[in-house]
Protein backbone atom coordinates (compact mmCIF):
# COMPACT_ATOMS: atom_id res chain seq x y z
CA UNK A 1 0.00 0.00 0.00
CA UNK A 2 2.58 2.47 0.61
CA UNK A 3 4.22 2.28 -2.71
CA UNK A 4 0.93 2.73 -4.20
CA UNK A 5 0.63 5.77 -2.48
CA UNK A 6 3.87 7.14 -3.05
CA UNK A 7 3.39 5.91 -6.67
CA UNK A 8 0.11 8.44 -6.88
CA UNK A 9 2.34 11.36 -5.02
CA UNK A 10 4.85 10.61 -8.00
CA UNK A 11 2.25 11.12 -10.62
CA UNK A 12 0.82 14.03 -9.07
CA UNK A 13 4.30 15.34 -9.09
CA UNK A 14 4.76 14.72 -12.71
CA UNK A 15 1.65 15.60 -13.74
CA UNK A 16 1.71 19.11 -12.07
CA UNK A 17 5.45 19.76 -12.76
CA UNK A 18 6.02 18.62 -16.34
CA UNK A 19 4.49 22.20 -18.07
CA UNK A 20 5.73 24.28 -15.40
CA UNK A 21 9.10 25.85 -15.70
CA UNK A 22 10.53 23.76 -12.60
CA UNK A 23 11.79 20.37 -13.97
CA UNK A 24 9.23 17.24 -14.02
CA UNK A 25 12.67 14.92 -13.99
CA UNK A 26 14.39 16.77 -11.73
CA UNK A 27 11.41 16.76 -9.27
CA UNK A 28 11.42 12.61 -10.04
CA UNK A 29 14.80 12.18 -9.49
CA UNK A 30 14.72 14.32 -5.89
CA UNK A 31 11.57 12.51 -4.91
CA UNK A 32 12.19 8.98 -5.83
CA UNK A 33 15.81 8.97 -4.32
CA UNK A 34 14.04 10.96 -1.37
CA UNK A 35 11.19 8.78 -0.43
CA UNK A 36 13.22 5.37 -1.54
CA UNK A 37 10.14 4.70 -4.09
CA UNK A 38 11.13 1.00 -5.14
CA UNK A 39 10.20 1.75 -9.10
CA UNK A 40 9.47 -1.14 -11.51
CA UNK A 41 13.62 -1.22 -12.98
CA UNK A 42 14.92 0.64 -15.99
CA UNK A 43 12.85 3.53 -15.07
CA UNK A 44 9.81 2.78 -16.76
CA UNK A 45 7.61 4.13 -14.02
CA UNK A 46 9.30 7.79 -14.70
CA UNK A 47 8.96 7.12 -18.31
CA UNK A 48 5.35 5.37 -17.75
CA UNK A 49 3.40 8.21 -16.19
CA UNK A 50 4.81 10.53 -18.69
CA UNK A 51 2.36 9.40 -21.24
CA UNK A 52 -0.59 10.39 -18.83
CA UNK A 53 0.63 14.04 -18.68
CA UNK A 54 0.83 14.00 -22.31
CA UNK A 55 -2.34 12.45 -23.01
CA UNK A 56 -3.87 15.48 -20.50
CA UNK A 57 -2.04 18.12 -22.62
CA UNK A 58 -3.80 16.41 -25.36
CA UNK A 59 -6.92 16.68 -24.14
CA UNK A 60 -7.04 20.46 -23.48
CA UNK A 61 -5.81 21.37 -26.80
CA UNK A 62 -7.90 18.73 -28.68
CA UNK A 63 -10.08 21.36 -30.45
CA UNK A 64 -6.30 23.21 -32.01
CA UNK A 65 -4.63 19.95 -32.72
CA UNK A 66 -7.80 17.97 -34.56
CA UNK A 67 -7.96 20.57 -36.87
CA UNK A 68 -4.53 20.93 -37.51
CA UNK A 69 -4.20 17.67 -38.37
CA UNK A 70 -7.82 17.20 -40.23
CA UNK A 71 -6.45 20.83 -42.21
CA UNK A 72 -3.10 19.99 -43.27
CA UNK A 73 -4.62 19.29 -46.89
CA UNK A 74 -6.89 21.98 -47.27
CA UNK A 75 -5.60 24.69 -44.88
CA UNK A 76 -2.28 26.49 -45.00
CA UNK A 77 -2.33 28.11 -41.95
CA UNK A 78 -2.38 24.19 -40.25
CA UNK A 79 0.31 23.47 -42.43
CA UNK A 80 2.08 26.42 -41.37
CA UNK A 81 1.76 25.69 -37.88
CA UNK A 82 2.39 22.07 -38.18
CA UNK A 83 5.53 22.94 -40.06
CA UNK A 84 6.01 25.14 -37.05
CA UNK A 85 6.52 22.63 -34.32
CA UNK A 86 8.25 20.35 -36.82
CA UNK A 87 11.27 22.72 -37.22
CA UNK A 88 11.34 23.52 -33.11
CA UNK A 89 11.06 19.84 -32.64
CA UNK A 90 13.70 18.59 -34.91
CA UNK A 91 16.79 19.67 -32.73
CA UNK A 92 15.99 18.26 -29.71
CA UNK A 93 15.09 14.71 -31.56
CA UNK A 94 18.45 14.70 -33.25
CA UNK A 95 20.79 15.44 -30.00
CA UNK A 96 18.48 13.85 -27.34
CA UNK A 97 18.64 11.03 -29.69
CA UNK A 98 22.48 11.18 -29.88
CA UNK A 99 23.27 11.93 -26.54
CA UNK A 100 20.37 9.75 -24.55
CA UNK A 101 22.56 7.41 -23.07
CA UNK A 102 25.72 9.61 -21.78
CA UNK A 103 23.02 12.02 -20.07
CA UNK A 104 20.81 9.17 -18.06
CA UNK A 105 24.53 7.76 -17.16
CA UNK A 106 26.21 11.15 -16.21
CA UNK A 107 23.74 14.10 -15.79
CA UNK A 108 20.57 11.91 -13.64
CA UNK A 109 21.85 12.72 -9.97
CA UNK A 110 20.28 15.26 -7.21
CA UNK A 111 23.64 17.45 -7.43
CA UNK A 112 23.19 18.12 -11.06
CA UNK A 113 19.34 18.60 -10.84
CA UNK A 114 19.85 21.08 -7.69
CA UNK A 115 22.43 23.39 -9.45
CA UNK A 116 20.31 23.13 -12.67
CA UNK A 117 17.28 24.23 -10.85
CA UNK A 118 18.98 27.19 -9.33
CA UNK A 119 21.00 28.50 -12.16
CA UNK A 120 17.84 28.10 -14.30
CA UNK A 121 15.82 30.04 -11.65
CA UNK A 122 18.34 32.99 -11.75
CA UNK A 123 18.30 32.64 -15.83
CA UNK A 124 14.52 33.25 -15.49
CA UNK A 125 14.63 36.23 -13.59
CA UNK A 126 16.95 37.88 -15.79
CA UNK A 127 15.08 36.97 -18.70
CA UNK A 128 12.10 38.11 -17.19
CA UNK A 129 13.96 41.92 -16.44
CA UNK A 130 15.42 42.16 -19.89
CA UNK A 131 12.58 41.88 -22.03
CA UNK A 132 11.83 44.79 -23.38
CA UNK A 133 9.83 44.43 -26.54
CA UNK A 134 6.94 42.07 -27.81
CA UNK A 135 6.85 40.95 -30.81
CA UNK A 136 4.82 37.41 -31.10
CA UNK A 137 1.21 37.91 -28.82
CA UNK A 138 0.04 34.30 -30.21
CA UNK A 139 1.81 31.04 -30.53
CA UNK A 140 0.96 30.20 -33.86
CA UNK A 141 2.02 33.54 -35.81
CA UNK A 142 5.72 33.29 -34.68
CA UNK A 143 7.81 32.90 -37.78
CA UNK A 144 9.62 29.32 -38.67
CA UNK A 145 12.95 30.61 -38.08
CA UNK A 146 12.07 31.99 -34.24
CA UNK A 147 10.43 28.59 -33.46
CA UNK A 148 13.34 26.80 -34.57
CA UNK A 149 15.24 29.02 -32.64
CA UNK A 150 13.43 28.31 -29.57
CA UNK A 151 13.13 24.75 -30.11
CA UNK A 152 17.59 24.68 -30.07
CA UNK A 153 16.90 26.49 -26.30
CA UNK A 154 14.56 23.08 -25.83
CA UNK A 155 18.34 21.51 -26.30
CA UNK A 156 19.04 22.92 -22.97
CA UNK A 157 16.47 20.65 -21.07
CA UNK A 158 18.46 17.21 -21.60
CA UNK A 159 20.19 18.09 -18.95
CA UNK A 160 18.04 17.04 -15.86
CA UNK A 161 16.97 19.92 -13.72
CA UNK A 162 17.11 22.81 -16.66
CA UNK A 163 13.26 22.22 -17.38
CA UNK A 164 12.18 21.39 -20.65
CA UNK A 165 9.13 24.19 -20.51
CA UNK A 166 11.55 26.05 -18.63
CA UNK A 167 14.45 26.12 -21.77
CA UNK A 168 11.63 27.14 -24.71
CA UNK A 169 9.52 29.60 -22.46
CA UNK A 170 12.86 31.39 -21.84
CA UNK A 171 13.92 31.25 -25.35
CA UNK A 172 10.87 32.09 -26.51
CA UNK A 173 10.91 35.42 -24.14
CA UNK A 174 14.30 36.02 -25.67
CA UNK A 175 13.07 35.76 -29.00
CA UNK A 176 10.27 38.61 -28.59
CA UNK A 177 7.10 36.37 -27.67
CA UNK A 178 4.65 37.31 -25.02
CA UNK A 179 4.70 35.18 -21.81
CA UNK A 180 1.48 33.57 -22.08
CA UNK A 181 2.36 32.91 -25.88
CA UNK A 182 5.82 31.38 -24.92
CA UNK A 183 3.97 29.22 -22.23
CA UNK A 184 1.52 28.06 -24.86
CA UNK A 185 4.27 27.57 -27.51
CA UNK A 186 6.24 25.43 -25.02
CA UNK A 187 2.93 23.27 -24.63
CA UNK A 188 2.45 22.76 -28.36
CA UNK A 189 5.99 21.81 -28.68
CA UNK A 190 5.70 19.58 -25.56
CA UNK A 191 3.71 16.94 -27.48
CA UNK A 192 5.87 15.53 -30.19
CA UNK A 193 9.16 16.30 -28.07
CA UNK A 194 7.22 14.07 -25.06
CA UNK A 195 5.76 11.73 -27.20
CA UNK A 196 9.26 11.33 -29.32
CA UNK A 197 10.59 10.53 -25.63
CA UNK A 198 7.98 8.17 -24.37
CA UNK A 199 8.53 6.59 -27.37
CA UNK A 200 12.40 6.01 -27.33
CA UNK A 201 12.51 5.17 -23.47
CA UNK A 202 9.37 2.72 -23.64
CA UNK A 203 11.67 0.81 -26.74
CA UNK A 204 14.91 1.30 -24.67
CA UNK A 205 13.00 -0.32 -21.66
CA UNK A 206 10.57 -2.72 -23.68
CA UNK A 207 12.68 -6.05 -21.64
CA UNK A 208 12.43 -4.49 -18.33
CA UNK A 209 8.48 -3.86 -18.75
CA UNK A 210 6.28 -6.70 -17.08
CA UNK A 211 2.62 -7.08 -15.86
CA UNK A 212 3.42 -7.36 -12.31
CA UNK A 213 4.23 -4.09 -12.29
CA UNK A 214 1.46 -2.62 -14.08
CA UNK A 215 -0.94 -1.51 -11.21
CA UNK A 216 1.85 0.36 -9.38
CA UNK A 217 2.16 2.39 -13.12
CA UNK A 218 -1.41 2.46 -13.47
CA UNK A 219 -1.67 4.54 -10.28
CA UNK A 220 0.90 7.23 -11.52
CA UNK A 221 -0.22 7.29 -14.72
CA UNK A 222 -3.90 8.39 -13.52
CA UNK A 223 -2.34 10.76 -10.95
CA UNK A 224 -0.59 12.27 -13.65
CA UNK A 225 -3.12 13.11 -16.06
CA UNK A 226 -5.68 14.20 -13.19
CA UNK A 227 -2.70 16.52 -12.20
CA UNK A 228 -1.75 18.23 -15.64
CA UNK A 229 -5.39 18.36 -16.48
CA UNK A 230 -5.89 20.75 -13.82
CA UNK A 231 -2.50 22.81 -14.05
CA UNK A 232 -2.03 23.89 -17.41
CA UNK A 233 -5.18 26.77 -17.25
CA UNK A 234 -4.30 28.07 -13.87
CA UNK A 235 -0.64 28.26 -14.84
CA UNK A 236 -1.45 30.88 -18.10
CA UNK A 237 -3.46 32.84 -15.94
CA UNK A 238 -0.62 32.85 -13.52
CA UNK A 239 1.95 33.79 -16.06
CA UNK A 240 -0.42 36.18 -17.80
CA UNK A 241 -1.02 38.26 -14.13
CA UNK A 242 2.33 37.83 -12.53
CA UNK A 243 4.75 36.04 -14.75
CA UNK A 244 7.67 33.56 -14.00
CA UNK A 245 8.94 34.84 -11.30
CA UNK A 246 7.25 32.66 -8.64
CA UNK A 247 8.72 29.92 -10.35
CA UNK A 248 12.23 31.44 -10.22
CA UNK A 249 12.51 31.99 -6.77
CA UNK A 250 10.97 28.10 -6.70
CA UNK A 251 13.40 26.92 -8.47
CA UNK A 252 16.28 28.50 -6.44
CA UNK A 253 14.87 27.76 -3.19
CA UNK A 254 14.31 24.18 -4.19
CA UNK A 255 17.83 23.57 -5.46
CA UNK A 256 19.42 25.24 -2.56
CA UNK A 257 17.35 23.24 0.44
CA UNK A 258 18.88 20.20 -2.16
CA UNK A 259 22.54 21.36 -2.07
CA UNK A 260 22.32 21.97 1.65
CA UNK A 261 20.61 18.38 2.70
CA UNK A 262 23.27 17.07 0.11
CA UNK A 263 26.20 18.56 1.63
CA UNK A 264 25.65 20.65 5.31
Amino acid sequence: MENYLIAALLGVIEGLTEFLPVSSTGHLILFVDLLGFQAPPGQTFEVMIQLGAILALIAIYFRKIFSTIFGLPTDPAARRFALLILLAFLPAMVLGASLHGLIKSVLFSPTVVATALIIGGVVIMIVEVMQKQILYREADVIPLRTGFLVGVAQCLALIPGVSRSGATIVGGLLLGLERRAAAEFSFFLSIPTMSAAFAYDAFKNRNALNFDDAELIAVGFIAAFIAALLVVKPFLAVVSRMGFAPFAFYRIALGTFVLVLLYV
